[in-house]
């Protein structure tokens, strides 16, 4: 289906707007939220992006976030359901009848969290990776510069490609910092118990 869209270069403002949305949410959703998390392709510094904000909160239970769905929808948030990604809570929030932002609502212990996680990390941290994915972003958008769900079918394959070696990579960054804290807490608790 056709819709307009645009493709922008990459702007600090995004991850302000980011920390502005995540406050609301908090103000909102109390100690329900675990956290929130940038995610999408303004959450990567220096990658063009559709400019809408997406943004990745957890919470502790689901069940409880679907009863809780009305007090985002008074906040002006379109509730979308799990929209083709079991176990997610998929908002939108547009303003002047443009999309501003995509709320990804998952449980904090859903297991689709790490790969949303790990896609943007591994793309901040691997210079080719982004630069592949910037061109391929850019040459898929000239090719369908008024169709979305071509714009993102093109880009389907290569992140299917990427995500494995992301999720591998996030995880092995995430057991090396496991391991230093646990060195460090055991140098600490050595430190106040050498006598």
């Amino acid at each position: 289906m056709p819709s307009r869209y645009t493709l922008s270069e990459y702007s600090p403002e995004w991850p302000l707007e980011f920390a502005r949305e995540s406050q609301r949410l908090k103000a909102l959703w109390g100690d329900e939220l675990v956290a929130v998390h940038h995610i999408g392709s303004t959450s990567v510094p220096g990658l063009a992006a559709k400019p809408i904000i997406d943004l990745l909160p957890l919470v502790h239970s689901i069940v409880g976030m679907d009863k809780r769905t009305p007090v985002l929808q008074q906040a002006g948030y379109a509730a979308w359901g799990e929209y083709g990604l079991p176990g997610r809570r998929f908002f939108t929030k547009d303003h002047d009848g443009f999309r501003t932002h995509n709320l990804h609502f998952y449980q904090a212990d859903d297991p689709d969290v790490e790969r949303h996680l790990a896609f943007c990390a591994y793309l901040r941290h691997h210079a080719q990776a982004l630069q592949e994915y910037a061109a391929l972003k850019g040459e898929v958008y000239a090719r369908h510069p008024a169709d979305i769900a071509a714009y993102s079918d093109g880009k389907d394959p290569w992140i299917k490609k990427v995500e494995p070696q992301a999720i591998a990579w996030y995880r092995a960054r995430a057991q090396r910092f496991a391991n230093r804290r646990s060195i460090r807490n055991l140098i600490g608790w050595m430190s106040q118990h050498a006598s």
